[in-house]
């Protein structure tokens, strides 16, 4: 299968100039990559969707992702004149997660609400206040969120900056020609732990390395898995149910089916 081309500058431009695109874009890829298997594209009365709404911000983000290989579409329902569409995250998901949550975006997203803080709350608030007291309780009700968005954000800047500072050093030449492909993984597990906790699938990391190395063959790739285990690279996790049988290993008595740094 052919890797989907990136997003170009000038969408890439215009989706940051839109926050609600942006923000609406991520956490259904992040809602994507937490789940395993598949799920709706759009949210259908009560059942749940990663795009809130078919209109508006959800819809030209949901557009997104599927025009730039985001999201894959599994399968396709229709019942009477509703079409439903389910997919599942790609590991392009995981890159661009990874790219707008990576230090230096966190960065500029942390700097923008500490210049809000150090400015103070807008005008208007603080004269409706005073103008009104029944809006006191939504004043601090406001403020104590940014207090909170501003400790999350500091908690995602250490976690990114950590994976800045991983000590590559573990991965020498010895490795570096036995499993040529090591790096390429551990990068990409790295990535997607900052976008999800749950663990990587064999098959997903697998596609994700087939892209760089189009030579790489699962008995090879289960071979440099175990080493990377043992060298506690990396671990190797049971996982159930085994969709692809292939891909699973079997190592110190265990059926292994998942990766995780």
């Amino acid at each position: 299968m052919d890797a989907p081309e990136p997003i170009p500058a000038e969408e890439l431009n215009r989706l940051s100039a839109d926050p609600a695109v942006l923000e609406a874009l991520l956490l259904a890829l992040r809602a994507a990559l937490s789940q395993e298997g598949e799920q709706r594209l759009f949210r259908s009365g009560k059942l749940p969707g990663l795009f809130a709404q078919r209109v508006g911000p959800a819809a030209t983000a949901a557009a997104l992702a599927l025009r730039h290989g985001l999201l894959q579409i599994t399968r396709r329902e229709t019942r009477g004149k509703i079409l439903t569409e389910w997919v599942r995250a790609t590991p392009a998901a995981v890159q661009f997660v990874h790219q707008h949550d990576s230090p230096q975006a966190i960065l500029r997203e942390w700097k923008q609400t500490v210049d809000l803080t150090r400015a103070g709350l807008p005008a208007w608030m603080v004269q409706f206040r005073q103008e009104l007291a029944a809006l006191a309780e939504r004043f601090e009700a406001q403020a104590n969120a940014l207090r909170e968005r501003l400790q999350h954000l500091s908690q995602r800047l250490e976690a990114a900056l950590r994976r800045c500072e991983l000590d590559r050093t573990l991965l020498g030449e010895p490795v570096r020609q036995l499993i040529p492909w090591a790096a390429d993984a551990l990068d990409y597990l790295d990535q997607r732990a900052a976008a999800t906790p749950a663990p990587c699938l064999l098959p997903e990391l697998f596609a994700a390395l087939a892209t760089r190395h189009p030579a790489l063959g699962i008995p090879a790739f289960h071979q440099g898995l175990i080493q990377l285990d043992e060298l506690r690279l990396l671990r190797l996790l049971p996982h159930e149910p085994v969709e692809a049988p292939e891909f699973a290993l079997v190592h110190r008595g265990q059926l292994l089916y998942a990766a995780q740094r």
